[in-house]
């Protein structure tokens, strides 16, 4: 974790320390840190890990086992994800079918994945206040209910306009937990490592939607909003869970944790910040990629591969398959070495995969290739969220980090309906060189992040 320096103790504490730590002798150089938290926010590289743990070890920043009931938590918040990965990995599953039952064209069948950017956007700017109000609580609340509205919705299968205007009140609620619990984790001890576990819990969710979608619609010959009972138990059981397990997480705590946050404050800082946009950036192309590949993968299967339904349903499962064990596996990697060199060497092999996938036209081979780039693509996103929470003070984090969810979620439903508008005059294989120049976008973008650097 980044720490705090004083320059006449040479005592180094974390930031989550400021409210519940010994006061410090030198108040005066605590003041100028937090007079200009931007300047003086030492953020330090992984060999400073030493360092951090001896102050771990004495109770003074969380982790993912303390304080008592952080661990429920982080089990209900990993639950969180894994909705809103099952939300998203169903959509792409769904598509033939939903060509079929509505009678739509590529066109209009990718407005599905547009409009949630509405929800992400309007969440992003309404992020910060709801925090200092309602505080973590309010957002464990409001997530869920924000699911279970959506899933009912689909439920009953509405003429295809509602259907898509519903999948942006999902999007708001996907917007909040995003921003909440990555930023929460992000001033965790080991944040990597946790974040990796609760972004691959979103990619579990990915995994098992177009698994269970795909065998109650081809196995089972089931309608396809029969998937949705199932998503509507999950999310009644999300919302009893967040609610119990944040429920003192009020807006008066979140207000002492973070005195320098106040209505809208947060936000107009972290706009201000270069980091801040070039995580939006990052961010923005990044979900194109995952977004536009998890969507596009079984339709392209069938089409171009010329696979089974079932095949093609299993290649989308290998791609979340990949990219949930690279986030557990890898995000140790990332912890060890460090975020810029690890990201960099994942884009390399990301490029290859994909020219991999994209010039040799043999399903298996395919199939192989979009399941490693998964696991590659993987930790480069939690890796990104924990290089932003090091470069910006704590008290704009949720605003920071909210900020490029929402315009990350932007890339994850621009590029995907772009490819389905491109792919109806096209065709479907328009998806490989698009995938891949986003993918080298991603790439410039994490070359353009500033260091960080160690403080003598």
């Amino acid at each position: 974790m980044a720490t705090v320096t004083t320059t006449q103790n040479d005592t180094h504490i974390s930031e989550l320390e400021a409210i519940h730590l010994r006061p410090l002798s030198s108040g005066k150089a605590l003041g100028e840190a937090a007079a200009n938290p931007v300047r003086d926010h030492p953020a330090v590289e992984h060999g400073l890990g030493d360092e951090s743990s001896s102050l771990n070890a004495q109770g003074q920043v969380e982790k993912w086992n303390y304080p008592k009931g952080n661990s429920a938590k982080l089990g209900f918040a990993f639950l969180s994800f894994i909705i809103a990965g099952m939300n998203d990995g169903a959509v792409g599953a769904l598509i033939p079918y939903l060509e079929r039952y509505y009678d739509l064209s590529y066109t209009v069948v990718s407005l599905i994945f547009l409009t949630p950017f509405a929800g992400y956007s309007i969440a992003a700017f309404t992020n910060a206040r709801i925090h200092v109000k309602f505080g973590r609580r309010g957002v464990a609340i409001m997530a869920p209910i924000c699911h279970i509205i959506t899933f009912v919705a689909l439920s009953l299968h509405p003429p295809y306009p509602v259907l898509v205007v519903c999948n942006m009140v999902s999007g708001f609620g996907n917007g909040l937990t995003d921003a909440c619990f990555c930023a929460w984790i992000g001033a965790m001890d080991k944040g990597n490592t946790v974040q990796g576990f609760l972004h691959s819990c979103y990619s579990v969710g990915a995994l098992l939607a177009p698994l269970i979608a795909t065998s109650m619609v081809v196995t089972y010959e089931l309608p396809w909003y029969n998937f949705y009972y199932v998503m509507i138990g999950i999310a009644v059981f999300e919302l009893i869970g967040l609610t119990i397990t944040f429920w003192h997480k009020t807006g008066a705590v979140y207000a002492a944790e973070h005195a320098h946050e106040s209505s809208g404050a947060g936000t107009r800082e972290a706009l201000k910040s270069k980091v801040t946009w070039l995580a939006a950036l990052f961010f923005f192309a990044y979900m194109g990629v995952e977004v536009g590949l998890g969507g596009w993968i079984v339709t392209f299967m069938l089409r171009v591969r010329n696979a089974s339904a079932y095949a093609s349903g299993a290649s989308v499962s290998g791609f979340w398959a990949g990219q949930a064990l690279g986030r557990a596996a890898l995000g140790f990697v990332t912890e060890k070495y460090g975020e810029r060199l690890c990201i960099t060497i994942y884009l390399v092999l990301c490029v290859g995969l994909q020219l991999l996938f994209w010039l040799v036209p043999q399903f298996i081979v395919s199939a192989v290739a979009v399941a490693f780039l998964g696991f590659f693509l993987g930790p480069m996103f939690p890796g990104a969220v924990m290089m932003t929470a090091k470069l910006l003070p704590k008290h704009i984090h949720v605003s920071a980090i909210g900020f490029g969810m929402a315009l990350g979620g932007t890339g994850g439903t621009v590029f995907p309906f772009a490819i389905g508008a491109i792919a109806a005059s096209k065709g479907v294989a328009v998806l490989q060189p698009i995938i891949l120049a986003l993918i080298a976008v991603v790439g410039l973008v994490w070359l353009s992040f500033p260091r960080i650097q160690k403080r003598d």
